[in-house]
């Protein structure tokens, strides 16, 4: 059946179970995957991987025990650039034969394996190709400590399948395990149960007992050492990061209980986190039992830890209850970001949180205006389109203020009780928009009108007011500066030594206009922004060095955007270069540079911003 996605009132799917597909949504529905799981799903995956840096590939092959819930003949299964040697059926090893289809933009290419009657288990032997996707391969020269190379994945949204060939959809979960042989002076870390030393052999072994779907596949390998934060919590990181990092989370098992205390247990068994070297596009990646962060968190004052809490989050929505396409990421990403929130303002105060609001309204307000309207649905239309166009600030942001506006309509206590129960009713499962908007009708208020959230653009007239006098002071502060007042008397006035990273923000963000190069000098001069080791201070800064020209800046600009690949913070500086003849230039330079250090998720848009042709890909 086809469903008509975009009449609300017409819910026609609930959920998904822990294998299978949505209820009334046909296989070839699924807008970026030809798996057809609702025929034969995987249940089980073994990857048994050797990892090569010379040759840049993951080599080996995936052992996948099947659910097969009709007579179809058929498994389908996603990949875009490996290389298939041969499939197999098992335990009897016989070959089984195989076609791959024609390659599709951003999907790849479709493995198709004949079935015979009673096989269940099969076996695809397999590499991965240098440039895969998901894969960033480092040389020792581009780590922290430049000792041993580094490999790390990222295969959300759908390139799990450049180093894997798997049912690359969100609407099908299974649990898996590993056997992964790396060089002996390294060591190997993936989502699942993980050593916390290496051993003499290289070789290590994992399992991952709960069900996931397969962007939560993840693989490290490097010279990683670990210290522990708690009794089920620790740190993965390079020798030298590790001390700082571990400083940094000292707060981890706070986040845990206070999480737990709002929806429920945790049901990862243990919650550790990887530093990655600094080209990890994103800030974080919340892969089960071990979220990937980037080293940009690392400020020296624990005033970037949101970013924890927010992965954290992800155990519960996102990972327990998961997006059942690309279409539905806003119950990933709102989900947490609110969850977010809710710990931080456990932990640290509501004065805390509501920072945190005001600087998303913000940013969410900015974005709206560069989008086009259908893009600032909470229901995304993806089809056709790389799923990674989702990931803008409403499925974030305006995701997040709609649960917050529930739960002003209907009271803290009520709603915290239907999202505990949300969680617990569909752990391990997968839910789409229409599923989760009749499970709110049925167990919260049936009165409530989402439409305008979830179905319009923009921001309805309902949106929750963010009130903060600690940023309403910072506003006047800016202000202040504007009129002429004199830099040290403003930083005596309005105490700026008592500042965390959000009020810098703000303030950096309140100057809607290009300042003047003397104006820039007056705050460079009084607080040293251009020697800030707070990333998001310094990105915030670079903006207006690049708007004001800035001369003084520059040097410090270049350093920025090629020691790290953090996309967020790429993409805003490029684009800011871009608006000139001199910045396109200076920004292309900068560019041919940095840009091997990039992961492809970041390549990918900063190519779209200079209009740049790889002639490497």
């Amino acid at each position: 059946m086809i469903l008509n996605k975009w009449v609300p009132l017409h819910v026609l799917v609930c959920t998904v179970s822990a294998l299978g597909m949505m209820a009334g949504l046909e296989a070839q529905e699924l807008p970026h995957s030809c798996a057809r799981p609702d025929q034969i799903a995987i249940a089980h995956l073994h990857l048994d991987l050797k990892v090569d840096f010379e040759s840049q590939k993951l080599a080996g092959s995936a052992t996948m025990k099947l659910d097969r819930r009709t007579a179809a003949s058929k498994l389908y299964l996603d990949t875009n650039g490996l290389k298939i040697f041969k499939v197999q059926s098992q335990p009897d090893g016989k070959e089984l034969k195989w076609s791959l289809g024609e390659y599709e933009s951003n999907l790849g290419r479709c493995l198709s394996v004949e079935l015979v009657e009673g096989v269940d288990e099969v076996i695809v032997y397999y590499e991965s190709q240098p440039g895969a996707e998901a894969v960033q391969w480092l040389t020792p020269e581009q780590t922290t400590d430049k000792k041993y190379p580094f490999l790390f994945t990222q295969s959300q949204a759908i390139l799990a399948r450049t180093w894997v060939p798997c049912q690359d959809t969100p609407a099908v979960r299974m649990t898996y395990s590993a056997k992964i042989e790396v060089p002996p002076e390294l060591l190997a870390v993936m989502s699942a149960s993980n050593p916390q030393k290496k051993n003499k052999t290289g070789i290590y072994e994992f399992e991952m007992k709960q069900p996931i779907p397969a962007y939560l596949l993840a693989l490290a390998v490097g010279d990683l050492k670990f210290l522990e934060l708690g009794p089920r919590s620790g740190v993965y990181a390079e020798p030298s990061v590790l001390k700082k990092a571990v400083w940094e989370l000292a707060d981890t098992e706070k986040m845990i209980s206070a999480a737990e205390a709002l929806y429920g247990e945790y049901r990862w068994d243990r919650y550790d986190v990887i530093f990655l070297p600094s080209s990890f596009p994103f800030g974080g990646m919340e892969n089960p039992r071990l979220t990937f962060a980037t080293p940009t968190i690392l400020a020296g004052d624990r005033s970037l830890v949101a970013l924890i809490a927010h992965e954290l989050a992800h155990s519960w929505s996102g990972n327990l209850v998961t997006n059942a396409t690309w279409d539905d990421f806003w119950l990933n990403e709102g989900f947490t970001v609110y969850f977010e929130q809710r710990i931080m303002e456990a932990i640290y105060g509501r004065e805390y949180s509501e920072m945190l609001a005001k600087l998303s309204l913000d940013g969410l307000l900015a974005e709206i205006k560069e989008l086009e309207a259908r893009d600032t649905w909470l229901k995304l239309d993806l089809r056709g389109r790389n799923p990674d166009d989702g990931m803008t600030s409403i499925a974030y942001d305006k995701g997040y203020f709609f649960l917050r506006m529930l739960e002003e309509k209907v009271g803290r206590e009520k709603f915290d009780q239907f999202l505990k129960s949300y969680f617990k009713k569909f752990a391990f499962k997968s839910m789409t928009t229409e599923g989760f908007l009749s499970y709110l009708q049925e167990n919260l208020d049936k009165k409530i009108d989402f439409n305008a959230w979830v179905y319009s653009a923009g921001l309805p007239a309902d949106v929750p007011v963010v009130k903060t006098e600690a940023l309403e002071r910072v506003e006047q502060a800016a202000q202040n500066f504007l009129n002429g007042d004199d830099v040290s008397v403003l930083a005596v006035d309005f105490e700026t030594n008592q500042w965390t990273t959000h009020h810098w923000n703000h303030f950096l963000r309140s100057f809607k206009n290009d300042l003047s190069p003397a104006q820039m000098k007056s705050l460079d001069d009084q607080f040293k922004f251009t020697q800030s080791g707070n990333s998001e201070i310094t990105h915030d800064w670079l903006v207006l060095v690049i708007g004001s020209g800035y001369q003084a800046g520059f040097p410090r600009l270049e350093e920025f955007l090629t020691e790290q690949g953090r996309r967020k913070f790429l993409q805003p500086l490029y684009e800011k270069l871009a608006m000139t003849p001199e910045g396109l230039e200076r920004a292309n330079r900068i560019y041919a540079k940095a840009r091997p250090g990039y992961h492809a998720v970041s390549r990918q848009t900063i190519d779209q911003i200079l209009n740049y042709k790889p002639t490497d890909d």
